[in-house]
């Protein structure tokens, strides 16, 4: 009886801590799109349009690869695609595309996989309407991991392929 009341507060408890209340994770946690007034009011914050933080915010700047790959998943396509619709709105930006890898592999090799990742996007966006004078490319092969555990949950979140707005 006693092992069943404490397997019951337990069950509670983890639920309890496993809820979600945007109040305590703080105005904007996770949008970026509200702050707080000085009243403790939140008031909504949208990116302008055309800018690197709408792109981002609305958009989304990555696509993934697997383990030495550069070839478009399909779901890095629809992402592509995306971006390519932002691109051909907001004509006067610009982009750099990153190329990036995971810690494996020599300094040289994983450079020659950055660029043949970016050289992918790239093209893509250029196939779908995107004018090529308006993309640049580069890659930093294993040089700005994004997470720098040695695991592959993280090595994942390396292999990239990121479209960043120019100032």
């Amino acid at each position: 009886m006693r092992i069943k009341l404490i397997s019951a507060v337990a069950a509670a408890l983890l639920l309890a801590a496993c809820s979600s209340d945007d109040t305590a994770k703080g105005a904007g946690a996770g949008t970026g799109t509200s702050a707080s007034t000085d009243n403790g009011q939140v008031a909504s914050m949208a990116a302008a349009p055309g800018s690197a933080e709408d792109f981002k915010q609305n958009v989304g700047d990555r696509v993934f690869f697997l383990t030495d790959k550069y070839d478009l998943s399909a779901e890095a396509q629809q992402q592509l695609q995306k971006q390519a619709a932002w691109l051909n709105q907001y004509k006067a930006v610009t982009v750099t595309i990153e190329g990036h890898a995971d810690e494996r592999g020599t300094r040289e090799y994983n450079l020659a996989l950055g660029e043949r990742r970016a050289n992918s996007v790239a093209n893509y966006l250029t196939a779908l309407g995107v004018d090529k004078g308006r993309l640049s490319v580069i890659s930093y092969g294993k040089e700005r991991p994004e997470c720098t555990e040695s695991n592959e949950a993280c090595w994942a979140q390396n292999r990239r392929g990121v479209t960043s707005i120019n100032k």
